[in-house]
């Protein structure tokens, strides 16, 4: 059984900036037999780390590529590479830059519109109205010749009275996102003091997505879809937060409890 051969630089590739220092997104990494080449950003990476960390951050719900390194002590830098500087310095495979650019493109979309697809004719549908489960397909209502609709929860034909916000009456729906954040494992964050039991998933109080802190810096953190800044620990947005704490001591009020129910985020 063979493995993957790890992906290299090519030393003789002249658009690269090849440094002599530690890996900035695996600092830990032994050896160095493998060339680093610098973002744009100034930090070093090899295309292992960079496509490592870049696909960790689709797996969070995130398509914008922002370096983790820290810079000047215990700061971020946070700069974003443009996916045209990954795909390269990551030496992205066919396959790997297929699953990039579908699941940036999914993102994406997922961040001006909320869509799924109806049970009844497979199209995809939008939801206007965030707070209401219960969605009206117009393709399946006039094929039908009546009022045809399914839930967004469960995506089956909708049963029970509506609207509603929690679930329909099918069997087993649920939402999967509320058992997640009250059931996912704890986690600390080594750099604030005192917080090494708090959940290691939250919704944004502000537009709900999903989110989880990279136990880097400080306890703040921006949500990837609205951009709101707020408090990974007490779930403030971090100018209160602030108002009776700082970056890396305990919140005033402790650790905030697992989220029941997600924000619905209404756009101006």
């Amino acid at each position: 059984m063979t493995t993957q051969e790890e992906k290299r630089y090519d030393p003789k590739d002249t658009t690269l900036k090849f440094v002599n220092r530690p890996d900035d997104l695996d600092p830990l990494r032994e050896g160095d037999q493998c060339l680093r080449a610098e973002m744009s950003c100034g930090h070093a990476v090899t295309p292992e780390s960079l496509t490592g960390w870049c696909r960790s951050l689709l797996d969070q719900g995130q398509y914008k590529f922002k370096c983790p390194a820290l810079k000047g002590g215990t700061l971020k830098c946070d700069a974003v590479w443009s996916y045209r500087e990954v795909r390269r310095l990551a030496v992205l495979t066919p396959e790997e830059m297929q699953h990039f650019e579908e699941n940036m493109a999914r993102l994406a979309a997922a961040e001006y519109c909320e869509f799924k697809t109806c049970p009844g004719c497979n199209t995809c549908v939008e939801r206007e109205d965030p707070s209401n489960l219960s969605v009206q397909c117009t393709l399946c209502t006039a094929d039908k010749g009546k009022r045809y609709e399914f839930c967004w929860q469960c995506l089956k034909t909708w049963k029970g009275p509506a609207p509603r916000s929690d679930c329909c009456n099918n069997d087993g729906c649920i939402n999967n996102d509320i058992e997640l954040l009250k059931n996912c494992r704890t986690t600390n964050l080594p750099q604030v003091d005192g917080v090494d039991a708090c959940p290691s998933i939250r919704a944004c109080p502000t537009c709900g997505q999903k989110v989880e802190h990279d136990k880097t810096g400080c306890k703040n953190i921006i949500c990837p879809r609205c951009q709101v800044e707020f408090c990974f620990v007490c779930l403030k947005l971090t100018p209160e937060c602030l108002k009776t704490s700082s970056y890396f001591i305990p919140c005033s009020d402790g650790v905030a409890p697992r989220q029941t129910s997600i924000p619905v985020w209404r756009r101006n």
